[in-house]
């Protein structure tokens, strides 16, 4: 399993009801429900992926999120999950909205665009970042949406998103005290765990 889907994976209480916004395969969810019994559900669009879900024994459903999260009744999820696709969407916000309409809480994961990295890179090269946060070139990246950890907070501030945890890491999902006092420098990808606002 991947380092970001274990962390996750520790966020994680024993016996949740977790919604996996573009699931992928559903490795999070299958470990999730062997090592914490959880009732799990997955979104994803793609149609090889949805085949792993259904070999795995994980509940998916076809879906773009795109569309949102109307088809969910209010508070029907403990946990709501979308790692890594916040910048792939058309409306971020109202996903966000969703994602709390029928969740006690969510969490998000983005690559940072602020990275102190991808602002060396833009500086000596004049060229959009390529890196392992961020692997797609210009033309072919499916980050729509680029924001940086502030950009984040200044909107979840905006709509009165509670931030309940932030984690910060380096491309190589490692912590440190520079990430800690200056994470939209040192920070090249973020875990925010939200709730509503109270």
């Amino acid at each position: 399993m991947r380092e970001d889907l274990r962390i996750i994976a520790n966020l994680i209480k024993r016996d949740a009801r977790v919604l996996d916004l573009g699931c992928g395969s559903g490795d999070l969810l299958e470990h999730l429900a062997k090592a914490k019994n959880i009732l799990g559900y997955g979104i994803e669009n793609n149609p090889d992926e949805i085949s792993s879900c259904i070999r795995r024994g994980v509940n998916v459903i076809e879906h773009d999120l795109n569309q949102g999260l109307g088809r969910f009744p209010d508070k029907s999820f403990d946990m709501v999950i979308m790692t890594e696709t916040l910048q792939a969407v058309d409306s971020p916000q109202r996903l966000l909205d969703e994602m709390l309409r029928i969740g006690e809480e969510c969490i998000v994961t983005f690559p940072n665009f602020g990275y102190w990295g991808h602002r060396v890179r833009m500086f000596t090269s004049g060229k959009f970042p390529v890196s392992q946060p961020m692997p797609h070139r210009w033309f072919d990246t499916p980050n729509i949406r680029p924001c940086t950890f502030l950009d984040f907070e200044q909107l979840c501030a905006e709509k009165h998103l509670r931030i309940v945890q932030r984690l910060v890491f380096s491309s190589s999902y490692r912590a440190g005290p520079l990430m800690n006092r200056f994470p939209n420098l040192f920070g090249a990808t973020a875990f925010y765990r939200l709730g509503r606002a109270s």
